[in-house]
């Protein structure tokens, strides 16, 4: 078979591979919560505020409109990089344009957390999350309680504590770790959950995700992209796909 025949029936598969593919009706869910001014920010009772500042309106003469925005790192729906939590990681440039987009993107589960507790090694114990797994969201009680639309901070979050973290690193093959609130770990302990999660530099928190729409225990593609940030945290888009 000559090269340009080869070329030619590669190129005829990727059309019917690609025209399959688009012929789906693909369930996609927005696991991402929208910036809006209202949105709470970490510690703070006033919210996330105005993010978004108008430098060229066409109304006032300008020949196109453009926008300046002006966030921090960790708001919304975001990824942590390993520099958030290590001052040596920090002075590397270990940080989200190093996040590993292969552990972002691909197989994952949604789990619900028993509702009256943090996400203790006990509780993970009471998970059961096989090995193998290795993109994980949990669902918690700061879904039902719609934290992410409140504008005050609520430091009664769910999130995990040292010892639940360190059984997740031990007895899991987790590797992306996502919750529905602005912190991977409990305000009484907010730093040592990050240090035992990330001192390997190989699992990302995924932290802000919005998780009502999804279903608990099946099977979902996971895709997540930060921006490209010499940064400790990067915000994201999020979906999954069922």
């Amino acid at each position: 078979m000559g090269s340009r025949t080869m070329i030619s029936v590669a190129l005829l598969a990727f059309i019917v591979t690609v025209t399959f593919v688009e012929c789906q009706d693909l369930n996609i869910i927005d696991i991402t919560h929208e910036y809006v001014p209202t949105m709470p920010s970490y510690g703070s009772q006033k919210g996330l505020g105005e993010i978004l500042t108008l430098v060229c309106d066409q109304k006032k003469g300008f020949k196109t409109t453009n926008s300046l925005l002006t966030i921090q790192v960790h708001s919304g729906t975001h990824t942590d990089a390993p520099s958030h939590a290590f001052i040596d990681f920090f002075d590397q440039k270990v940080d989200a344009t190093t996040l590993n987009l292969q552990t972002l993107n691909g197989p994952a589960i949604v789990v619900d957390v028993p509702r009256d507790q943090n996400i203790t090694a006990d509780v993970m114990k009471t998970l059961n999350i096989p090995r193998g797994v290795k993109r994980v969201l949990f669902r918690t009680l700061n879904t039902d309680k719609g934290l992410m639309s409140i504008t005050g901070f609520d430091s009664s979050y769910v999130g995990f504590t040292q010892d639940g973290a360190q059984y997740l690193v031990d007895n899991t093959d987790i590797k992306l770790v996502g919750i529905d609130y602005l912190s991977i770990a409990s305000a009484a302990d907010v730093l040592s959950p990050h240090l035992v999660l990330m001192k390997n530099k190989d699992i990302i928190p995924l932290e802000g995700l919005k998780l009502d729409q999804a279903q608990v225990n099946v099977p979902y593609t996971i895709h997540c992209l930060p921006l490209k940030l010499h940064a400790d945290a990067s915000p994201v888009r999020c979906i999954l796909i069922k």
